[in-house]
């Protein structure tokens, strides 16, 4: 028996088509993409960067200095660094003109005594005592007077200079933090633009590694778009060739129709 098949073929330049874009494929596909080219990357430290870094590292106790002195105007003895050269000088010139000007007082008292014919006697001693007693006292108390006010004016000058060195141990480090933050923001800006020349140089290199297989993709998006745009150019009916077995069967077949045939003609001879 017969068999037909009916095959709906593509047109011609679509075939053509097809078998390019699959070669196209097969070639393109077969070498490994090489990924390092475009792979991410980190910009370096910037020159600003690290000199920040140094100079953050460099100011680490910065104030360790000035908190040292500081601590050298604190305490007791801090004063003793603050008194003037020139005090024991003051002081020695201040009594000895005031023993000069007490010396005129006893001279008074003796003065007196003479013109009251007291001289040598017992008032005139018991004058001189007391006069002697308070003049020691107001010349104690003038150099006491003296030395706490040198005390003094050295206690805070001290004081001050303390201050000064803790606001210093506090304004250096501030002022170096300021620098350094600077430096290291310039610095960060040179990173990132580098970084974004990193970055814009490995989105060129994916485009280009890909551009191929986005190329191909469209070639073959573009074929089936026209596979199933187009209808199929013809249509072809195969009817396969018998084969032996087929053929003897079909010549025993009609011998048989034909012998049939015969036999019953005879048979209707022989009755009439």
């Amino acid at each position: 028996m017969a068999i037909s098949q009916q095959r709906n073929l593509p047109s011609q330049f679509i075939e053509d088509l097809g078998k390019d874009y699959g070669t196209q494929l097969a070639g393109l596909t077969a070498v490994p993409l090489d990924t390092g080219k475009f792979a991410p990357s980190v910009a370096g430290q910037d020159a600003l960067q690290t000199k920040a870094y140094q100079l953050g590292e460099a100011g680490i106790g910065a104030y360790q200095p000035y908190i040292t002195q500081a601590g050298a105007y604190s305490g007791p003895t801090a004063y003793q660094s603050f008194m003037s050269p020139y005090q024991s000088d003051v002081i020695d010139a201040t009594l000895t003109e005031y023993d000069k000007q007490a010396g005129k007082g006893m001279q008074g008292i003796a003065d007196l005594a003479t013109r009251t014919g007291n001289l040598g006697g017992g008032r005139e001693g018991v004058m001189r005592s007391e006069y002697q007693t308070q003049s020691d006292l107001n010349r104690a108390l003038l150099q006491s007077g003296l030395l706490q006010q040198g005390y003094g004016q050295a206690q805070q000058l001290a004081n001050q200079a303390f201050t000064q060195q803790t606001n210093l141990g506090q304004i250096v480090p501030a002022l170096g933090a300021a620098d350094i933050s600077t430096v290291g923001t310039l610095g960060a800006t040179q990173q990132a633009q580098q970084q974004a020349i990193l970055n814009a140089q490995q989105e060129a290199n994916r485009l280009t590694a890909f551009e191929p297989y986005e190329r191909i993709g469209r070639y073959g998006a573009g074929i089936t778009g026209l596979i199933s745009g187009y209808p199929g150019q013809y249509q072809s009916q195969v009817t396969p060739n018998p084969t032996p077995l087929q053929t003897a069967l079909g010549t025993m077949g009609v011998l048989g129709g034909l012998y049939k045939n015969i036999g019953i003609g005879n048979r209707g001879y022989e009755g009439k």
